[in-house]
């Protein structure tokens, strides 16, 4: 069998134009798509004219428009990529049932994303079944600054109607920085020039949250966009705007401590009961401003010159509203055991009953906060001669501010006469269906005050009747890169390019918390709860006393300020200076007798890395304030260089089909707080040997590597849809996890340390030391299939209607300890990876034609391990139950007359008001259940 491994005769400047595909011309790709409709239809109308003036015969052409635009946009990137991508376009975000980019991404093919605990959207985007950490996430193709520990912003920044294209990349090529372990996701913002005309729209929606639930919420939303072409098209203006606002329905959440169901002693024998439950009403508060503004210069064909400016600003609050206490045991020093009565036993349960001495604490919590993201981009190009010259500055900055108020009501730690609480309907793991009844109304001010209910802070000498959080992360990315590229001839190579850019990143983590104690003469202090609000304890529909704490510190409360090892291990920084030079050759030639195009490079990545942290001078710490538990701020860092060599080939089988072929290797850095240098230890006293036990970060850390192979088959019926079928294999040289580690804490301990009293241990500096790092081994499998077809295809009767499916089932080979992991309370030792649903189904049937559009979808993933922050504001893990949510949306658009341009819409998400779940090892056993009810939108479109 001959190889003809020589450049194609026909291959066309044009082809070779679709193979350089890098993240800003992708997005331009699909602008250009997209604009090209309005464009043609707009030179259209007067040569239709003048051709009936003469009594020339008319031909009529159709213009694509709404949805399927956008997908006909999507699927023509597809389907000319030399690598494996998924596209969405500013048309499918704005007629999708969805309100955030999120969202959006989630539908498509081995995608899906966690929904928020405390708002229900969608929030962090799994590919692949990989952690939302393991995505690379860009803006016009630039890595940015971030509000959190991950290194990606979240996607809530970046309102939708901004947005000009989002773009997957599942393969990566030489010329992809920033690229992820699992995807590089590259959002993109509007390109002027790539329009055809000026474009004016506007947009307003109103919306109701909470829909069935126990009280609705309500927003409004707003956005402005324009773009125009000045001076004979060589200088092009984008400007869009977007207001957002809305107060959040009433969720109620209920928790059931992890299903605890001690056995006590009643009637002389032991019976199953009830541990104690958490149960809130949550309502949440959130608002948004975006800009995003670009300005194109193209004064000829050989240069132009790109600046583009996005800014975001957002404020966000959740208060919590509930009653937490231990109902068979105790909850702290002040809460004695209760004791069972008036029991009905089925089995060995107690079925229902009464407890004295229930200790209820009525929460008051808020969390809030404040941020801004601003992201600047300069981009020129310049050919000269036979080479194309590129140079691009970016700089983006983020800054949160953020409190988190946590108050206590109830009764005080001497109080006498306490409170019982009667149960019905236990059957020994119905949790959420129990019936709760009390004693006292602690929605009455003069039974539920402000105090230290339980202990919590160790006693009457320092008593805790709250905690405050004040933290603020501060995060800068600064990079330049340089490329230059050019048509060569050698062998099956038609045009190479190289390229280097530098990234500099600082973040930052600091802040101070500590406990709230009421102003007064004891730690049995008390005061009356502002206001008479009354609220209701998330499902029991108990009465408790409402207020909103924030602002209370000084006036009802002092901060009694902690600086132990744990917080005082909070507050780090990160500086991190990445290198990265890569060389690339754009493919195009024959192979088996087959046409084929692709791409071959590599990229040599040098990191240099250092953080800083606290560490708590134990010799000398006596308490938790500055002047009785001395820090010093300690450091490391690491260097590294990494060589990503990369191969993407698309063969031609002819008729509209193709067979890709990916195999790259690719890097995925830790998120920032892994890298911290701060670590905090002390002697663990649970079990029979007491051990010195610490956790920390790492500075020494090294990112994620894997080797991956990918293969997909596709069949295009021209633009208008397609059937995919993908398998992809990713093989992890190293992987990052928490484990402990035999560690000596000698160099951090003195005489007056203390250490283990008793056992194995007994006055031994040797202990286990969890922290992030460097595993070995395992791997990720799986396929996906892709259908996207207009049923016109099929029969003229259905023009109109289509149809989007597809479907991913991954498996994984990878286990991590899961004594590593916070809020996992498994009895294996090991967890699967997190975020990884093994199926993940999406569904969209629309109807569009005449003005009309009607669209119905449902998004199905299977149970996963997901990832949430807990109170003290870390990410931990949790076991999520799987889900499904349905989305309904229709709307109008006028076709002809003075209205022409306007659309109105309506929506509904999460029609089916499915629930966030979260249980330890049964699915069938939920320790947290959050019922969010459905979202109605209503609004209007113009454009002209």
């Amino acid at each position: 069998m001959e190889l003809n491994f020589t450049k194609r005769q026909q291959s066309s400047n044009l082809n070779r134009a679709v193979v350089k595909l890098t993240p800003i011309a992708a997005g331009c790709a699909v602008m250009l798509a997209l604009s090209a409709g309005s464009a043609y239809a707009q030179q259209a109308e007067p040569a239709k004219e003048a051709a009936k003036a003469e009594g020339q015969a008319v031909t009529e052409t159709v213009v694509v428009t709404g949805i399927r635009r956008g997908i006909e946009a999507a699927i023509s990137l597809k389907k000319n990529s030399t690598s494996i991508v998924e596209a969405i376009s500013a048309e499918d975000i704005g007629k999708l049932p969805d309100s955030s980019v999120a969202e959006s991404i989630a539908r498509l093919p081995g995608v899906t994303a966690q929904r928020s605990r405390s708002s229900g959207k969608a929030a962090d985007i799994s590919v692949r079944g990989l952690s939302p950490s393991f995505n690379g996430s860009l803006l016009n193709g630039r890595e940015q600054a971030s509000t959190g520990n991950a290194r990606a912003p979240e996607f809530d920044l970046f309102p939708a109607e901004l947005m000009g294209s989002v773009l997957i990349y599942k393969t990566p090529d030489a010329s992809l920085i920033g690229q992820g372990l699992a995807a590089t996701i590259d959002l993109n913002t509007l390109k002027p020039l790539d329009f055809g005309k000026q474009v004016i729209s506007a947009a307003y929606r109103k919306q109701r949250t909470g829909v069935q639930t126990a009280s609705e919420g309500s927003g409004d939303r707003v956005s402005f966009s324009y773009v125009d072409q000045f001076a004979d098209r060589t200088i092009g203006l984008s400007l869009g705007f977007t207001k957002f606002k809305e107060d959040g329905g009433a969720q109620q959440r209920f928790n059931t401590w992890g299903g605890w169901s001690p056995e006590v002693d009643y009637n002389g024998a032991k019976v199953k009961t009830i541990g104690g439950f958490g149960a809130d009403t949550e309502t949440s508060k959130s608002d948004r401003d975006g800009a995003s503004v670009t300005l194109q210069f193209k004064p000829n064909k050989n240069f132009k010159s790109t600046v583009d400016v996005f800014y975001s600003a957002g404020s966000s609050s959740l208060k919590k509203t509930g009653l937490e206490g231990a109902v068979a045991g105790s909850a702290g020093g002040y809460d004695p055991d209760g004791v069972l009565s008036n029991a009905t036993i089925v089995n060995g349960v107690a079925t229902s009953g009464t407890f004295s001495n229930y200790k209820g604490v009525v929460r008051n919590h808020k969390e809030s906060a404040k941020d801004k993201f601003t992201s600047i981009g300069w981009n020129s190009d310049l050919k000269a001669d036979a080479w194309t010259l590129n140079a691009d500055l970016a700089y983006s900055k983020a800054k949160k501010d953020a409190s988190r108020y946590e108050t206590t009501a109830g009764q005080p730690g001497d109080a006498k006469n306490l409170s019982s609480i009667s149960y019905t309907g236990f059957n020994g793991g119905n949790f959420n269906d129990v019936k709760y009844t009390t004693s006292l109304n602690f929605g009455d001010r003069n039974v539920a005050k402000l105090t230290d209910v339980d202990g919590w802070g160790g006693g009457v000498n320092s008593p805790q009747a709250g905690y405050v959080a004040l933290p603020t992360v501060d995060d800068k990315v600064t990079s330049f890169r340089l490329t230059a590229s050019r048509d060569v001839e050698f062998g099956p190579i038609v045009s190479a390019r190289f390229g280097v850019q530098g990234t500099d990143r600082e973040k930052v983590r600091s802040g101070q918390e500590g406990r709230l104690v009421v102003k007064g003469t004891n730690g049995y202090a008390t005061a009356t709860v502002p206001g008479s609000a009354v609220g209701i304890a998330g499902t029991t529909g108990l009465p408790i006393v409402s207020f909103d704490p924030e602002g209370s510190l000084g006036s009802i409360y002092e901060l009694a300020r902690w600086v132990d090892a744990s917080v005082l291990a909070k507050d780090w920084s990160v500086h991190e200076k990445v290198t990265t030079a890569y060389a690339m050759g754009d493919l195009d030639g024959q192979m088996f007798g087959l046409n084929y195009r692709g791409n071959v490079g590599v990229q040599l990545v040098h990191t240099d890395q250092s953080s800083t942290g606290n560490q708590v001078d134990l010799a000398n710490c006596t308490g938790i304030t500055a002047a009785t538990c001395p820090s010093s701020v300690v450091g490391g860092g690491t260097k590294y260089s990494n060589i990503l060599p990369s191969l993407n080939v698309s063969y031609d089988l002819g008729h509209d089909q193709f067979f890709r072929v990916g195999v790259a290797k690719i890097m995925s850095r830790a998120n920032m707080d892994d890298m911290r240098a701060s670590q905090a230890f002390g002697v663990t006293t649970q079990g029979n040997n007491p051990i010195l036990t610490g956790s920390g970060g790492n500075p020494n850390l090294k990112p994620f590597l894997a080797k991956s192979l990918d293969l997909s088959y596709e069949k295009y019926f021209g633009n208008k849809g397609y059937f995919s079928v993908a398998g992809f294999y990713k093989s992890l040289d190293t992987y990052i996890f928490r484990s402990p580690t035999t560690f000596d804490f000698a160099p951090f301990v003195s005489a007056k340390t203390p250490l283990p009293l008793t056992g194995a241990y007994k006055g031994s500096t040797v202990g286990l030391l969890t922290s992030p790092r460097n595993g070995e081994g395992g791997s990720i499998s799986g396929f996906e299939l892709a259908l996207n077809v207009p049923f016109n295809m099929f029969s003229s009767y259905l023009d109109g209607f289509g149809v989007m499916v597809n479907h991913s089932d991954t498996s994984s080979q990878i286990t991590l300890p899961g004594f590593g992991f916070a809020n996992v309370a498994i009895s294996s030792l090991n967890i699967p990876l997190p975020g990884l649903s093994k199926k993940v189904s999406n569904l969209r049937l629309y109807y569009e034609k005449n003005g009309f559009q009607v669209a119905w979808a449902a998004r199905k993933r299977s149970d996963f391990l997901g990832q949430v922050s807990d109170y003290q504001d870390n990410m931990q893990l949790t076991m999520v139950k799987g889900e499904t949510l349905v989305d309904l949306q229709a709307s109008y658009e006028f076709q002809t007359g003075w209205l022409k341009g306007l659309s109105l819409l309506v929506q509904a998400n999460n029609w089916n008001n499915t629930p966030f779940q979260e249980y330890n090892t049964d699915p069938n056993v939920i320790t947290n259940k959050v019922t969010y009810g459905r979202t109605y939108l209503f609004g209007a479109n113009y454009k002209f």
